[in-house]
Formats: structure tokens, C-alpha cells, sequence
């Protein structure tokens, strides 16, 4: 068996990122999964292409998912902390680099790490 090469490695880790954030959500059904393999799908290309970019690619999923849902739903994920005003949609911070992060636009606070969402819901900050 072939090993899987860095490249699968990366993509595989940003399914399994924004999967996981979609679970986190509730709104991970079968047509929003086919939004991932899509993102996945093109961004495989683009990695290709550009291999030193393997790592900016959960943060491009997930900015890639997050603009097909609000095409298609609406915006998310919708802002777990700020409990006032109107109901906004956390960014992914940086829009191209490593280690991306779900953060508040409105606060300007880091929330989680794309796939951690789950762990984020609770309002209380881990330590």
C-alpha cells in the first residue's frame, strides 16, 4: 500500500476540520457534506499546484463551505458569544495561512481553531 502523500494528509485533515464544526453546529446533513467534498474537490488543484499552501488549506475550506451555506442557508456558524444584538457569523482568521481560526468579527476575539468549534459552544473559554 502507497503511502498517502502530504498533500492527502492536508486535505484529508480539512475534511475531518470542517466536518467537525459542522457536527459542532447540527448542520452537518448530507447535501452540506457534499458542500465539503466540493470544496475538498477543487482545493486539491489548487494545492497541487501550489504544494507549499497544504497548510492553509482547512482555512480555505472552511471559508469555502462557509460561502456556499450562505448562498444556499444563511450565515455560519453563527457567533457563540456575543449574546446581544444581531445574531452575526464568526471569520476564519487568517484568511491564508496556518493554523486558522474561527474568530468574532464584532468582538474581535479569537473562538476556536477550525474543527474545534464544538469545544467553543459552552461560552466558557478553555484553558
Amino acid at each position: 500500500m502507497d503511502p498517502i502523500s502530504p498533500l492527502e494528509q492536508a486535505l484529508h485533515a480539512a475534511r475531518a476540520l470542517v466536518l467537525a464544526d459542522l457536527v459542532a453546529g447540527q448542520v452537518a446533513e448530507a447535501d452540506v457534506v457534499s458542500l465539503v467534498e466540493e470544496s475538498v474537490a477543487q482545493r486539491r488543484w489548487w494545492v497541487e499546484q501550489w504544494p507549499e499552501g497544504a497548510e492553509f488549506v482547512a482555512g480555505l475550506v472552511a471559508q469555502d463551505v462557509q460561502d456556499a451555506l450562505l448562498e444556499r442557508y444563511g450565515r455560519w456558524p453563527l457567533c457563540p458569544v456575543c449574546g446581544s444584538g444581531d445574531p452575526h457569523a464568526l471569520d476564519v482568521e487568517p484568511e491564508l495561512g496556518p493554523d486558522p481560526h474561527w474568530v468574532c468579527p464584532e468582538a474581535g476575539v479569537k473562538v476556536a481553531a477550525v474543527g474545534s468549534l464544538g469545544t467553543a459552544t459552552g461560552g466558557m473559554p478553555s484553558s
